[in-house]
């Protein structure tokens, strides 16, 4: 799961003034959006963001599910109940409708 941070919005002309402070919004994780005449026309995301798009880096869940597929818990030396312990089985807080 990811936290989107606030985008940013620059036309194409702010965005050649303002190159490097963008790159710095995108490496942070703030989604900047380029327009043309108003209208949206790209997004710059970090490299990290872009692979995790593209399908490059998975995600844990997709990783550990295919670990425990391919190696025996218990030759590595882990529990297979290993992740219940860990769960936080409390209710969590009461909420009004």
């Amino acid at each position: 799961m990811y936290i989107l941070a606030m985008a940013s919005r620059y036309s194409v002309a702010e965005a050649r003034a303002h190159l490097p402070a963008i790159i710095d919004q995108a490496e942070s994780g703030i989604h900047v959006e380029l327009t043309r005449r108003g209208e949206p026309v790209a997004v710059l995301v970090s490299t990290h963001e872009f692979e995790v798009l593209r399908g490059k880096k998975r995600q844990f869940s997709d990783a550990y599910k295919q670990f425990v597929a391919t190696h025996k818990l218990a030759e590595v030396g882990v529990s297979p109940q290993f992740a219940r312990a860990l769960r936080d089985r409390t209710p969590g807080r009461d909420v009004a409708l």
